[in-house]
C-alpha cells in the first residue's frame, strides 16, 4: 500500500485517529479530548472539547521557538514601488498592538469586524488582530460596491469596520472609502468604530463615526494602544466569516471554526503543498478571497514559513514576467495561483521568452487552482518552467483542496486535465441523479460523504437551514460540490465545471469542459469559454469564444481559417453530438477579479435575459464590448 492509500483509508474508515494524530501539530490550550462529534448530523463539529487561540499558533509560538527574526511576509507592490518584510518577531509586535487597539474599542470575543481593505501588511495584521481578541473577522474584497458591501455588513452586524482610503490597480486608483460611506448609508445595522488606514495615493474624508489613522499615526495608534494577550477560544469557535455569492442574489457567509481550520491548514503545507517551517511561499491571490485566507495569511504562518503578500497583477506590473521577478527575488520555493494568471502570462508572451530574465532555480512546484486548468496551459507552464505543474481542486466552502496530487505526502504522476485524487479526508463519489454511485469513467455530480473534514464549513452564518437546503438536501448523506466530473479507472478525479453549466443537446448531456479542453489545444488560442444558449430544435446549443495568443490576428482569413479549425476540433474529440458551429474571436473574456469566466452572465445575455452582473467584476468594459457579440442586433 502506497503512502497516499494508507493516509486516504485511514483518514475516511479511522477519521477520528487521523486528525488526532494531525491535531497534534497545533499548540492547544485544552487539548482535544473528543475528536469528531457525530450526535447531531449533518451537523458534524471537530474536536468539541477543545480550547486554542489561531493567532498564538500563526505567531507567537514561533517567536517562543527562536525564530522571531525569519520573515512572515514579504510585502511586495509594484503599484506602489514599495517592499517590505516583517519579520515574526515584527509581525506578532503589530498585531497584538492593533489587538490591543480593537480591544480599546470595545471589541470582544466573538464579536465581528469587517475589514475591506487592499493587499497591505495591515490587512494581514487586521485579521490576525481579530484572531488574537477571538473576535470574528469577515473580510470584503476592497472595492466592491456599496449594495454587496452593505449586504455583508447586515449580515454580519460588525462591530468594528477596518478599511483604508484607496486600492491601487496599474491604471487607476478607486477610492475605498465613498463606496464604504454609501454601504454604511444603505445599512440598517451601524458599526461602532470605522477605522481608516490613509494611503497616500488618495487620502479620505474623515466623518463623525471614523477613527482616523491620519490625525493618529499608524505608529502613534500602535504607540498608544496596549499589546493584547492571546484569548482562548473553543475549537468550535468562528473564527472567520467569508462571503460568497448564492444563488437567491443573497450572500453566503461561510462559517470557518478556529480548532479544524488551524489542523487542516496546518497538514495541508507539508503534505499537500511541500512546503515546510523556513520555506518561501508565493500565493498570487487576495485576502478578500479564499485562496488568500488559506493560503497567503494562515496556513503559511501556521507552518512557520515566509509568505509573499503581493500588491500587482500576473501581467501589467509592468509586464508578463512579474511572478517570475518575485520568485527569483525572495527565493520561492512554491507558487500558487488562478490558471487564468498563467493564461494571461502565456497571452502577452507566447514564447515564455522574459523567463530568461529570471533565475527561478529555487522553484520547485507550480499549484494552480480556482478554474478549471484546461490541458494546453498545463502544457505550457510544464515546459516553460521545468517544474510540476500541479492542478488543485476546492471551493471557499472547504476552504482548502478536495482534490491534488500531493506533493509532500506521496507525489504522484501528473494527468493533464485532472487535478488528481481525493485529498485524505475527502470521501468524494460521482451521482447520478437518484444519488446512486456511477463506475469510473461516467460522468456525473460530484459530492463528498458526510462528514466532510475539519476546516470545510459547519454551517452559513445565522442560517442553519440555508446550509441544508443548499448543499445537503440533493442527496442525503452527501455534501453537494455543484460540479460535475468523473472519476477514471486509476481513482483520478477530472472536474467538467459547473452541474449547471452541463449543456443538454438533444438529449445529449455534454460537459463544457469538455468542449473547451478542445479548443483550448489549438495553437492559437490563450484562452476560452463555452456556454450554452437556447434553441428551438436542439433545446441548446454550444457557442465558443476564444481569445488569441499575442500577435495572431483574428480576422480576415487567418481568421477564418482559425475559427474553421476550432470547430474541427470538437468535432473529432468531443463529437458530432456537440453540435458546436460558431466560434467568436474576441479580444478578452469577462472574469471576476478571483479570474473566474463569468459564463452564466454570458448566457444570460446570449439568451436575451437582463444578466446578474457581479460586483466582482475585473472589468465592465469586457463585458460591454462583448454583449453585441453575444446577442446581436435583431434585423
Amino acid at each position: 500500500m502506497t503512502a497516499y492509500d494508507a493516509a486516504y483509508r485511514r483518514s475516511i474508515e479511522h477519521p477520528d485517529e487521523f486528525w488526532r494524530e494531525a491535531a497534534q501539530d497545533i499548540d492547544w490550550v485544552t487539548p482535544p479530548q473528543r475528536i469528531l462529534d457525530d450526535d447531531n448530523p449533518p451537523f458534524y463539529r471537530w474536536f468539541p472539547d477543545a480550547e486554542l487561540n489561531t493567532c498564538f499558533n500563526a505567531l507567537d509560538r514561533h517567536v517562543a521557538a527562536g525564530r522571531g527574526d525569519q520573515p512572515a511576509i514579504h510585502y511586495d507592490s509594484p503599484v506602489t514601488d514599495t517592499r517590505r518584510t516583517l519579520t515574526y518577531a515584527a509581525l506578532l509586535d503589530e498585531v497584538s498592538h492593533f489587538a490591543g487597539v480593537l480591544d480599546s474599542l470595545g471589541v470582544t470575543k466573538g464579536d465581528r469586524v469587517v475589514i475591506y481593505m487592499p493587499m497591505i501588511p495591515e490587512a494581514v495584521v487586521a485579521m490576525l488582530a481579530c484572531a488574537r481578541i477571538g473576535a470574528v473577522h469577515s473580510v470584503v474584497f476592497g472595492g466592491f460596491a456599496p449594495a454587496e458591501l452593505a449586504a455583508r455588513i447586515e449580515d454580519a452586524k460588525p462591530v468594528a469596520v477596518v478599511s483604508a482610503s484607496a486600492g491601487i490597480e496599474p491604471s487607476r486608483v478607486v477610492e475605498y472609502k465613498p463606496l464604504l460611506d454609501a454601504a454604511l448609508d444603505r445599512s440598517s445595522h451601524k458599526p461602532e468604530s470605522v477605522i481608516v488606514l490613509q494611503r497616500e495615493q488618495a487620502t479620505a474624508e474623515v466623518g463623525v463615526r471614523d477613527t482616523d489613522w491620519e490625525e493618529m499615526t499608524w505608529d502613534e495608534v500602535m504607540a498608544d494602544a496596549e499589546p493584547a494577550d492571546p484569548v482562548a477560544v473553543k475549537a468550535t469557535d468562528p473564527l472567520y466569516i467569508l462571503y460568497t455569492s448564492g444563488t437567491t442574489g443573497r450572500p453566503k457567509g461561510i462559517v470557518r471554526d478556529n480548532g479544524g481550520h488551524a489542523v487542516a491548514l496546518r497538514w495541508s503545507m507539508p503534505n499537500i503543498y511541500g512546503i515546510n517551517e523556513g520555506d518561501t511561499w508565493f500565493t498570487a491571490s487576495d485576502v478578500g478571497w479564499v485562496v488568500g485566507h488559506s493560503y497567503i495569511v494562515y496556513a503559511p504562518l501556521l507552518t512557520g514559513a515566509s509568505s509573499v503578500l503581493y500588491e500587482g497583477k500576473p501581467v501589467g506590473t509592468p509586464d508578463a514576467g512579474a511572478f517570475f521577478r518575485v520568485i527569483q527575488d525572495y527565493g520561492v520555493k512554491a507558487m500558487f495561483t488562478a490558471p487564468t494568471a498563467y493564461r494571461a502570462i502565456k497571452r502577452d508572451d507566447p514564447d515564455g521568452e522574459l523567463l530568461r530574465d529570471y533565475d527561478l532555480s529555487s522553484l520547485e512546484t507550480l499549484f494552480l487552482a480556482g478554474e478549471r486548468l484546461d490541458p494546453d496551459t498545463w502544457q505550457w507552464a510544464t515546459d516553460r518552467l521545468g517544474v510540476p505543474v500541479v492542478d488543485n481542486w476546492w471551493q471557499t466552502e472547504t476552504g482548502w483542496p478536495i482534490a491534488s496530487s500531493l506533493r509532500g505526502l506521496e507525489p504522484m504522476p501528473i494527468k493533464p486535465g485532472s487535478p488528481s485524487v481525493p485529498v485524505p479526508g475527502y470521501a468524494v463519489q460521482i451521482l447520478d441523479e437518484t444519488g446512486s454511485p456511477l463506475p469510473a469513467g461516467e460522468e456525473g455530480a460530484i459530492a463528498i460523504r458526510l462528514p466532510l473534514p475539519p476546516g470545510t464549513l459547519p454551517t452559513l452564518w445565522g442560517d442553519d437551514d440555508r446550509y441544508v437546503g443548499e448543499y445537503l438536501s440533493t442527496y442525503a448523506g452527501y455534501y453537494l460540490t455543484g460540479d460535475g466530473g468523473l472519476v477514471d479507472e486509476d481513482g483520478y478525479l477530472y472536474v467538467m465545471g459547473r452541474t449547471d453549466d452541463v449543456l443538454n443537446v438533444a438529449g445529449h448531456r455534454l460537459s463544457t469542459g469538455s468542449i473547451e479542453a478542445a479548443l483550448a489545444g489549438h495553437e492559437a488560442v490563450a484562452e476560452c469559454a463555452v456556454i450554452g444558449v437556447a434553441d428551438e430544435l436542439k433545446g441548446q446549443l454550444p457557442r465558443g469564444f476564444v481569445v488569441l495568443k499575442s500577435g495572431i490576428d483574428g480576422s480576415g482569413e487567418e481568421g477564418e481559417r482559425i475559427r474553421a479549425e476550432l470547430v474541427q476540433r470538437v468535432r473529432d474529440e468531443v463529437g458530432a453530438v456537440a453540435a458546436l458551429r460558431q466560434v467568436d474571436v474576441v479580444t478578452a473574456l469577462p472574469k471576476t477579479r478571483s479570474g473566474k469566466i463569468l459564463r452564466k452572465t454570458m448566457r444570460e445575455i446570449a439568451d436575451g435575459k437582463t444578466p446578474n452582473v457581479p460586483s466582482t467584476i475585473e472589468d465592465a468594459t469586457v463585458l460591454e464590448t462583448l454583449t453585441p457579440v453575444l446577442r446581436p442586433p435583431t434585423p
